[in-house]
C-alpha cells in the first residue's frame, strides 16, 4: 500500500488595508482595482472610493514594491508618511540589521534605513499605519533607545554629538589606560625582562602579583569597561550579539581563566596555570582607544552639516516700534525688516529693499565670485553681505529657508542606503553570531589538537576580539556623509542618496536648452543697417518702441541700448501688434519694428537685407526689420546665448566617453543651430514636455543604459522625473528642484562635472572602504584562529588582535575623510 504524500498547508493570506492617493470617481475605482489583480500575490482587492482606502487578502510573499509600482503605474500610488528616528547604542552592523528588521516588521512599514553613522532611521510607512510608538518600541526592545525627529525639528550639528561623545569616551580611556598599565608592566615587563621577572617573583610573590592584577583588570572591567557588559552580554541574551558581545564574551573568558587560575588553581592541569589578566584589561583599553578615535573622525565626516548649521546667524536687528532692536532669530518672522551692517550674514530670506548689495553666496551656491544685489532681488539666509549697510524684508524664516531647506536635503542623503550597501547587509546578518561559532570551533580544535587549554583559549579570544563588523557597517555611509556633504560645499545637492550611486554609472546626458545650455533670455547679437544710417541711430529708435513692451525679444533690444549708454527719443501712439511686432511715432517719424509678414502688410520692401535674414534664421537667431517712414532701415537679430562654459561642458563629457543629447522645444532651426555652436550630435527638437519623456525612452531604447536628465524649467519635470538620475539646475523652478534628484545650486555648466566628480571620487571611496573591511576580516580572522601555527609557530595575541580591531574602523573612517579634499570641476577655458 502506498503512504499518503504528506503536503504542508499553505499559510493563510491576511487581509491588508491600502491607503490610495488620486481617486475621484467610480472609474477610478474599477481602475484601482485591476491594477491591485495584477499584481501576484493580491486576491479579492476592493476599493473603497469614500475612504481611499483599498481592502484586499494578501498572500505572505507578496512583494510590496512590485505593487507599489503597478499602483503608481495606473496612477493610484499608495499614500506614504515618512518618519525619521534617532537611535541610541548602535556600535555595528550587526546593530543595524537588526534595527532594521525590527523596524520592518511593525505593521505599515514598506521601508526601514538604518545609518550607523549618523545614528539615524529613515522608515517609510502607509500613511496612518506605522504607528511611531510602535517604532519606537521595536527599536527600544532591542536595546537601541529611540525618538521622532520631526520635520521642524532644529538642525542638528552632528559634530557637536560626536564631540561629545568623544569626551565621554576619553574620559573611561583615561580611567582604562591608568588601571592597564601597571597590570601590563607586571606581565609583560617580566616576559620581556627575565631579570625584572626575578625581581618581583622575589620580591612579592607570584600570588601577590597575580592578586593585583586580579584587582585592576576587575575594575577596568566593571568602570571603564562596563559599557561591553551592559550592552553586548543582554544582547547575547536575546539571541542577536554584537560587537559589544564578542568584545563581552573575549575578555570575560579572559578574566575568568586568569581568575580561576589565581584563587582555584587546583583545578587547572599545571601547564596551563596561567594568567591573562593583561590581555582583558588591554583588550578593554585599545577598544576604548579605538573608539574615542572612530567619535572623532566621525565628527569630522558631518563637518560639513556643521558648517552649514554654523550659517546661521543667531540674532538679527530688525525695526520694531519704530526703532531698531536685537532679537533672537527664533523670534524673526515674516514682515520684518531687516537692518544689516556690513559684514553681517542674512539671518533669513527675503526680498532687499534698500541699499545695494554685494553679497558672498559660496557657502550656498559654491560659486566664488560674489552676487550683486539691487532693491528687489532675494537674498538668502546664511549669505554674507560684503559691502554696505542695506535693509530687507524678511520673507521666509526657519525650517522654510532656502538654508535649511539644504541642510534637510543633505541630511536626508546622508541617511540613505545605497544599492551598493545589499552585500554588506546580507553578511552582517549573520556575522556575529558566525564568528562566535568559529571562536568556539577554535577553542575545540585546539582543545584536541593544541599543547594545551591556555592555546586555547588564546586562539578562541583572539578569533572573537580580531573581528569587526564596525568596519563593514561604516564602510558605505561614512563615505556617503562625506562626500554628499563636500557636495554641499560645492553647492551640488543630492535629494535622494541613491542618485550618487547611480550617478557614477550614467553612460548618456540629456540637455534641456532653454535656461540650462542658454542663458535662457534673448540678447541682441547683430545689427546691420542699409546704406546712409549708422547702428548708433538706428538702435535709438527700435529701443524707444520697446520701452513700452514686455517682450523678451523688446527687453533684449532695449539692454543692448542701455549697455551702449544710448539716449532714447519720446514715442506716440504706440501699439502693440501679437505675433507680427510694434509700431509708433518717434519724432514724428513713424517707426515699425517686426518680422517679414510686418513689413509685407506695410509695404516695405526687405530685399536689401532679406538673404542676410536668411542666414540669420538658419543659425537660430530671430531677424525683425526696423523700418522708417516705410523705407527699410536695419535688420536686428536676437537669440539665446550659450551660457559661457557650456561648449567646453560639452567637450569634457564627451571625454569621459559619456553620449551627450540635447532635447528642447525650440524650432527645429534654432535648436539645431545651438547644438552645432556647442559640438552636440544628437538633438531632439520641437517636442513638448511629455515629448520630453518620450524621447528619454527613446535614448533607452537606443542604447542608453543609465540616463541623466538635466533641466530647469517646470515643463522640464517629468523627464526629470523618468530619467534614472534628474539634474535640475538652482536657478530654475522650484517644481524642478522638488521633481530631481540632484540639484546644482550653481547655473554654471561645470557644475554638472562636479556632480560627477563627487558620485565618482565618492562611490571609488566606498569600494576601497569595503574591500578592506571585508579583506581584513576574511585574513584576520583564519590568523588569529591559529591558522599559521602548525608551518610558523605563530599565533596571534589577544592584545593585537584588539589593536587591530580598533584600527580596522580608524582606517575606514579616515579613508572616508579623504572626500573633504574633492575639488571642484573647472572648465578649461571659458567658450560658449
Amino acid at each position: 500500500m502506498t503512504p499518503p504524500i504528506k503536503t504542508t498547508a499553505p499559510k493563510p493570506a491576511t487581509e491588508l488595508r491600502l491607503p490610495i492617493g488620486n481617486l475621484s470617481c467610480a472609474g477610478c475605482v474599477r481602475r484601482a482595482e485591476a491594477a491591485l489583480a495584477t499584481v501576484p500575490g493580491v486576491t479579492e482587492p476592493a476599493v473603497n472610493l469614500a475612504t481611499s482606502e483599498a481592502v484586499l487578502q494578501a498572500s505572505p510573499d507578496l512583494d510590496m514594491a512590485a505593487l507599489r509600482q503597478s499602483m503608481q503605474r495606473a496612477g493610484y500610488p499608495l499614500r506614504v508618511a515618512q518618519i525619521e528616528l534617532a537611535l541610541e547604542r548602535m556600535t555595528c552592523a550587526s546593530c543595524v540589521s537588526r534595527v532594521e528588521t525590527a523596524l520592518h516588521a511593525v505593521p505599515g512599514v514598506l521601508r526601514a534605513d538604518v545609518n550607523l553613522a549618523t545614528g539615524r532611521a529613515q522608515v517609510e510607512h502607509l500613511a496612518g499605519q506605522g504607528d511611531a510608538a510602535a517604532l519606537i518600541a521595536a527599536a527600544t526592545r532591542l536595546g537601541y533607545p529611540a525618538q521622532v525627529l520631526g520635520a521642524d525639528s532644529p538642525p542638528e550639528d552632528p559634530q557637536s554629538r560626536h564631540d561629545a561623545e568623544a569626551r565621554a569616551i576619553r574620559g573611561n580611556l583615561i580611567a582604562a589606560a591608568a588601571l592597564t598599565l601597571p597590570v601590563f608592566i607586571l606581565e609583560m615587563g617580566g616576559h620581556a625582562v627575565p631579570a625584572f621577572h626575578h625581581w618581583l617573583h622575589d620580591l612579592v610573590g607570584m600570588q601577590t602579583l597575580w592578586l593585583a592584577q586580579f584587582l585592576l583588570t576587575t575594575l577596568v572591567l566593571i568602570g571603564p569597561g562596563r559599557r561591553f557588559y551592559t550592552v553586548g552580554l543582554p544582547a547575547l541574551i536575546r539571541g542577536a550579539p554584537d560587537m559589544n558581545s564578542l568584545v563581552a564574551i573575549g575578555t570575560l573568558a579572559a578574566w575568568a581563566y586568569s581568575t580561576l587560575a589565581t584563587f582555584a588553581p587546583s583545578l587547572l592541569p599545571d601547564t596551563a596555570r596561567a594568567v591573562y589578566f593583561e590581555a582583558a584589561a588591554v583588550i578593554v583599553t585599545l577598544i576604548l582607544l579605538g573608539r574615542w578615535l572612530e567619535a572623532r573622525a566621525k565628527g569630522r565626516t558631518g563637518a560639513a552639516i556643521a558648517r552649514l548649521v554654523g550659517l546661521q546667524p543667531r540674532t538679527a536687528r530688525v525695526m520694531r516700534a519704530g526703532e531698531v532692536v536685537e532679537i533672537a532669530i527664533s523670534d524673526l518672522k515674516g514682515g520684518d525688516i531687516v537692518h544689516m551692517r556690513p559684514g553681517e550674514r542674512v539671518p533669513a530670506d527675503g526680498v532687499l529693499i534698500s541699499g545695494s548689495a554685494i553679497l558672498d553666496e559660496s557657502m550656498i551656491t559654491g560659486e566664488p565670485i560674489p552676487a550683486t544685489k539691487q532693491p528687489g532681488d532675494m537674498l538668502i539666509g546664511g549669505t554674507v553681505n560684503g559691502a554696505g549697510a542695506l535693509q530687507m524684508e524678511v520673507t521666509r524664516t526657519g525650517a522654510e529657508t532656502v538654508l535649511s531647506q539644504i541642510i534637510r536635503m543633505v541630511e536626508s542623503a546622508q541617511g540613505a542606503k545605497l544599492p551598493v550597501q545589499a552585500l554588506v547587509d546580507r553578511v552582517t546578518a549573520v556575522f556575529v553570531p558566525v564568528v562566535i561559532g568559529v571562536a568556539v570551533l577554535t577553542v575545540l580544535i585546539w582543545l584536541a589538537f593544541g599543547p594545551d587549554l591556555s592555546f586555547a583559549l588564546i586562539a578562541g579570544v583572539s578569533v572573537l576580539i580580531i573581528a569587526c563588523p564596525c568596519a563593514m557597517g561604516l564602510a558605505t555611509p561614512t563615505s556617503v556623509m562625506v562626500g554628499t556633504g563636500r557636495g554641499a560645499e560645492l553647492g551640488v545637492l543630492f535629494r535622494k542618496g541613491t542618485a550618487l550611486q547611480l550617478l557614477d554609472k550614467v553612460d548618456t546626458v540629456a540637455f534641456d536648452k532653454t535656461g540650462t545650455l542658454t542663458e535662457g533670455r534673448p540678447v541682441l547679437t547683430d545689427l546691420q543697417t542699409v546704406p546712409g544710417w549708422q547702428t548708433d541711430a538706428a538702435l535709438p529708435l527700435a529701443a524707444a518702441l520697446e520701452q513700452e513692451s514686455e517682450h523678451p525679444i523688446g527687453r533684449a533690444i532695449l539692454a543692448e541700448a542701455e549697455t551702449r549708454g544710448l539716449a532714447l527719443p519720446q514715442v506716440s501712439g504706440f501699439k502693440s501688434l501679437t505675433g507680427l511686432g510694434v509700431r509708433g511715432d518717434v519724432e514724428g517719424a513713424r517707426v515699425i519694428l517686426g518680422a517679414a509678414r510686418l513689413m509685407a502688410q506695410e509695404g516695405v520692401d526687405t530685399a536689401p537685407l532679406a538673404a542676410q535674414a536668411e542666414a540669420l534664421a538658419e543659425q537660430g537667431r530671430s531677424p525683425l526689420y526696423l523700418a522708417v517712414d516705410g523705407a527699410l532701415v536695419a535688420l536686428i537679430a536676437v537669440a539665446d546665448q550659450p551660457k559661457p562654459g557650456a561648449k567646453a561642458l560639452i567637450s569634457a563629457l564627451k571625454a569621459r566617453g559619456l553620449r551627450v543629447v540635447m532635447i528642447s522645444g525650440d524650432a527645429r532651426a534654432a535648436a539645431h543651430a545651438v547644438g552645432r555652436d556647442l559640438g552636440i550630435d544628437e538633438i531632439v527638437a520641437e517636442v513638448m514636455p511629455k515629448g520630453k519623456v518620450e524621447a528619454l525612452a527613446k535614448l533607452c531604447e537606443t542604447g542608453a543604459q543609465v540616463l541623466a536628465f538635466v533641466g530647469d524649467g517646470i515643463n522640464d519635470a517629468p523627464a526629470l522625473a523618468e530619467a534614472d538620475v534628474g539634474i535640475a539646475l538652482g536657478t530654475g523652478t522650484d517644481i524642478a528642484m522638488e521633481t530631481a534628484d540632484v540639484v546644482l545650486m550653481s547655473g554654471a555648466p561645470d557644475a554638472v562635472l562636479t556632480a560627477l566628480s563627487v558620485s565618482s571620487r565618492t562611490m571609488g571611496n566606498i569600494r576601497q572602504n569595503l574591500f578592506w573591511a571585508f579583506a581584513y576580516n576574511t585574513a584576520l580572522i583564519p590568523v588569529a584562529a591559529g591558522l599559521l601555527y602548525p608551518a610558523f609557530g605563530l599565533l596571534l595575541s589577544p592584545m593585537l588582535a584588539a589593536g587591530a580591531m580598533a584600527l580596522s574602523s580608524v582606517c575606514v573612517l579616515s579613508n572616508a575623510l579623504r572626500l573633504r579634499y574633492i575639488a571642484p570641476d573647472k572648465l578649461k577655458g571659458n567658450a560658449a
